[in-house]
C-alpha cells in the first residue's frame, strides 16, 4: 500500500482514504493512528496525515474503564487525615479519661477504612472489566447490510441513505465500496481498540487490511492490587500474562475487523495483517514487523459462536502465519499473499 496517491477521499476527523496504483488505503498519522492510554485516567487519540498539518485529537477520561487509580492515594490521604482528626479529638476530650477518648475515635477510623476498601474493590472490578474488553473486541460488530434490500428500497433509517450506492456495490464496483466506507465510517468505533488500519483491494471479492497494533500503548504492563488496608498498589504483569493479553487483544481485534468488513461489504474473504514493534535480538532495536497474517472466508466466519470462542485459537484455525510463545510473545512472520 504505497503513498503515491492518485486520489484522496476525506473520511473526516483528519482521516483520508487513499487510492493508489497499488490499491486504496486509509492513513492515520505518520506511522498510523496513535492512541495512548494512561492507566491513571487519561486517554489521548491523535489522527493525522503526515506533512499536511491535518489532525484530530481527542482526550477522554478513562478512569471508569481502567480503574481510576489516582483516586486511591487521595482517599488514603484523606483517611490518614481523618485519623489525625480523631487523634486530636482524643487529645482534647480525653485528658481525664483516655479510654473514653479511644472508644470515640475507633468507629471513625473503622468507617474510613471500610470506605477506602469499598472504593478500591470497585476500582479493581473496573480494571478487570477493562482487561476483559481488550480480550472481547470480537464479540460486537456493526449490523449486517443486505444490499439487495437496500437496492429495492426495503430498508429505513440511515441505511436508506446508502441506496444510491447499492447497484454499484452489487456489481462489484470498488470505487463504490470506498464511497460506502466514507459514508458509513465503519472503522470509527474500532479506533479505540487499535492504533490504525490501512485498507486496500483490487479485487471486489476480497479486502486486504493492515492492523497497526501499537501494543506498548494499548496493553497495560501493570495491574492494581489491594492491600489489607484498602490501599491500591501497582504490580507488574508476568511476561506470560502480558504476552497472552497481547495475543488475545490482537486476535480479538482481527476477528472484529473481519466481522465488520463482511457486515458492510459483499466480499468473500478478508486478509488481515497485524503489525507491531518486536525486538530484533541481532540489533537490539524494536522493529515494526508483521506478527500475524490470516485469511478469513465469509462462509467460515458465519459458523462461529463469538460468545464462546477463544480468539487466539480461532485465528490459528484459519489459514494463518503466526509464531507466538508465551514467554517471548510474537515473532516476525511472512504475510499471506492475496
Amino acid at each position: 500500500m504505497g503513498l503515491n496517491f492518485r486520489k484522496s477521499i476525506s473520511l473526516g476527523k483528519g482521516l483520508k482514504l487513499n487510492l493508489s496504483k497499488s490499491g486504496p488505503s486509509v492513513s492515520f498519522g505518520k506511522s498510523g493512528f496513535r492512541q495512548s492510554v494512561n492507566l491513571k485516567g487519561q486517554a489521548r487519540t491523535t489522527v493525522g496525515i503526515p506533512g499536511t498539518g491535518i489532525y484530530y485529537t481527542k482526550t477522554n477520561n478513562v478512569k471508569n474503564l481502567v480503574g481510576g487509580l489516582t483516586g486511591n492515594k487521595d482517599t488514603a490521604a484523606k483517611g490518614k487525615k481523618g485519623t489525625g482528626k480523631a487523634a486530636d479529638a482524643k487529645g482534647s476530650a480525653g485528658k481525664g479519661t483516655g479510654k473514653a477518648a479511644t472508644v470515640k475515635a475507633a468507629p471513625a477510623a473503622k468507617q474510613v477504612n471500610e470506605e477506602l476498601i469499598a472504593q478500591s474493590k470497585a476500582k479493581l472490578e473496573e480494571f478487570a472489566a477493562g482487561i476483559e474488553a481488550l480480550k472481547s473486541v470480537h464479540k460486537q460488530s456493526d449490523g449486517y447490510i443486505d444490499w439487495e434490500a437496500v437496492a429495492n428500497g426495503a430498508v429505513s433509517g440511515q441505511i436508506r441513505e446508502l441506496q444510491p450506492f447499492a447497484q454499484s456495490v452489487l456489481a462489484g464496483d470498488i470505487d463504490a465500496y470506498f464511497k460506502v466506507i466514507e459514508q458509513v465510517d465503519p472503522f470509527d468505533d474500532l479506533l479505540e481498540y487499535g492504533s490504525g488500519f490501512e485498507v486496500g483491494t483490487d479485487d471486489p471479492k476480497m479486502m486486504e487490511i493492515e492492523f497497526q497494533v501499537k501494543s506498548s500503548e494499548i496493553i497495560p504492563t501493570e495491574y492494581p492490587d489491594m492491600k489489607a488496608s484498602g490501599e491500591i498498589v501497582m504490580k507488574a504483569f508476568s511476561k506470560t500474562a502480558y504476552y497472552e493479553l497481547v495475543q488475545d487483544y490482537v486476535s480479538s481485534t482481527m476477528l472484529r475487523v473481519a466481522r465488520d468488513t463482511f457486515a458492510l461489504l459483499p466480499v468473500q474473504q478478508v486478509i488481515i495483517h497485524a503489525v507491531d514493534k518486536v525486538l530484533n535480538p541481532a540489533t537490539g532495536n524494536d522493529e515494526e514487523v508483521t506478527i500475524c497474517s490470516v485469511r478469513i472466508k465469509r462462509d467460515a466466519m458465519a459458523t462461529l459462536n463469538f460468545e464462546r470462542i477463544d480468539p487466539s485459537d480461532c485465528v490459528e484455525s484459519f489459514e494463518s502465519n503466526v509464531k507466538f510463545r508465551k514467554t517471548t510473545g510474537y515473532a516476525p512472520v511472512d504475510r499471506i499473499l492475496a
